[in-house]
């Protein structure tokens, strides 16, 4: 497929719930979304993760922007273990892709990033900027999931041939994300968890994928951006918020350390987090359209 449209993105991750977010802000904005993946259903047919496939289906293209928003998640990442497949995405994907990047011309290089990478733990009442560490280097197999943001950020904002820029998400809900989280609780298969203070960064998808559309000509060329609502939430609250709003049966609450077999779950559920967006709203002109997960949720009901 030979192109020579600037305004052509070439998407990593086009058939999730994110991807699908982006596209459709691209598009609204006049963009052509190339959708790259191993579906039959992609415009580019290749594996991140097979470097020669990748630059053979990419051959011949010159596209203006690449987007990198693969993972491997088809629903909420419990143990670490089902975080693995999307570590090496990031990591040893990002390599490749960037390869194909160079191969296609690209002027601009979007990552999907995410909060995590600032760490676990409780941050208490300090708010997270972009001038923190990131991906502070840890121990075990978090050293593996912060590793993998760390080398995807690295790859991207300190390359000298393109623009790169980072996204760092707060945690996704909204159409297409929030949707298992409803069966989850229909069924009673997930358990209430009280918050004791703690809160998260979170960012609907719409504005997720807004985001990314206003990256691809705004924003400083090797900078990362936090990107989540005004409202940080815990996550008892959204689920509550989730079970009033979809009026869910509501199921028994489980104390927290009972999940800690849930490795991943049970890091993230005992992290409490705010971050800073003032620089997303300064440089790249976005804010939220839905400042809190509850006006994101009333809206997702109305669909």
């Amino acid at each position: 497929m030979a192109t020579t449209d600037t305004k052509n993105v070439l998407l990593a991750g086009a058939s999730g719930a994110l991807g699908r977010h982006i596209t459709a802000a691209l598009t609204a904005t006049g963009h052509t979304v190339l959708g790259l993946g191993r579906g039959a259903d992609a415009d580019v047919t290749a594996d991140l993760l097979d470097r020669d496939q990748l630059l053979r289906a990419v051959d011949g293209l010159t596209v203006d922007t690449v987007v990198h928003a693969a993972t491997a998640l088809r629903r909420a990442p419990m143990r670490d273990r089902d975080m693995f497949a999307t570590d090496d995405l990031r990591g040893i994907a990002t390599a490749h892709l960037v390869d194909a990047a160079r191969v296609v011309g690209a002027r601009r290089v979007i990552a999907e990033s995410m909060v995590f990478g600032y760490g676990f733990g409780d941050f208490g009442d300090r708010v997270l900027t972009e001038a923190d560490e990131f991906a502070p280097r840890a121990r075990g197999v978090v050293e593996r999931h912060l590793s993998a943001l760390r080398v995807k950020e690295e790859l991207i904002l300190g390359a000298d041939d393109f623009e790169g820029i980072a996204l760092r998400f707060g945690l996704l809900y909204g159409e297409g994300g929030t949707d298992g989280v409803i069966d989850l609780l229909r069924t009673r298969k997930l358990p209430l968890v009280h918050d004791h203070g703690r809160v998260l960064p979170w960012l609907n998808l719409a504005d997720a994928g807004r985001a990314v559309a206003l990256a691809v000509t705004g924003g400083t060329p090797g900078e990362a951006y936090n990107i989540a609502d005004d409202a940080p939430l815990g996550f008892g609250a959204y689920l509550r918020a989730v079970i009033d709003t979809f009026d869910l049966p509501r199921p028994a609450a489980m104390p927290t350390w009972m999940l800690r077999p849930m490795t991943y779950a049970h890091r993230m559920l005992t992290t409490s987090m705010r971050v800073s967006t003032a620089k997303a709203k300064a440089e790249l002109s976005w804010s939220p359209s839905y400042p809190t997960v509850q006006d994101g949720l009333d809206a997702l009901a109305l669909v």
